[in-house]
């Protein structure tokens, strides 16, 4: 059972380190633009992300993928950035009803690139294991109890300053979106690859 503490803790502690925000970044990037009424939406994208994440830890640990990681480095900030642009240009168009299916693909495929960004120094973790899958579950676990905690923190927040503050759906999304480009732009600068 302490083995599972450990992966499981090392998974919150891998989305919730706050010397490590890129992670939180692209959750709020993912969530903002949402309501509590959206929240099977935001699960299962946060699902899909995780999965995502989750698959390429496993590949690149079985040696099934390798991808450069100064790349990887600046991939990331890149899907933080995407995601941001993507909030404010659809702000005043976003609604419950919108299509699924390249959200939850894009969403799949940006959690591939995150987990390669971790993928070496998880796979330095679990060298000694003789069964790393195991791990990996417990480990993905932690990060979807973690994304599910930012999820919550985000629309919490929200809902208070749509209802007590009555700022705008609209102004939320930009104004947040904005921040989050705001504090990625220097870490495209600092991980640009050329």
């Amino acid at each position: 059972m302490s083995q599972f503490w450990l992966y499981f803790k090392l998974g919150l502690t891998h989305v919730l380190d706050i010397n490590a925000y890129d992670h939180i970044l692209f959750l709020i990037a993912l969530t903002v633009p949402y309501t509590f009424s959206h929240w099977k939406r935001v699960l299962w994208l946060v699902t899909i992300f995780t999965l995502g994440h989750t698959l390429s830890l496993v590949m690149s640990t079985y040696g099934l993928i390798r991808v450069s990681t100064t790349l990887v480095e600046f991939l990331i900030p890149v899907t933080i950035m995407v995601t941001a642009l993507f909030n404010i240009f659809i702000a005043t168009r976003r609604s419950g009803r919108e299509r699924s299916g390249p959200a939850f693909f894009v969403t799949l495929f940006f959690g591939l690139i995150h987990g390669l960004g971790f993928s070496t120094y998880f796979k330095g973790i679990v060298a000694g294991e003789d069964n790393k899958l195991v791990p990996m579950l417990e480990f993905a676990l932690g990060i979807e109890t973690a994304q599910v905690i930012v999820v919550l923190a985000v629309l919490i927040f929200g809902f208070i300053l749509s209802t007590i503050f009555r700022f705008s759906r609209r102004d939320w999304i930009m104004v947040i979106s904005a921040v989050v480009i705001g504090v990625v732009i220097p870490m495209l600068i600092e991980n640009y690859p050329y």
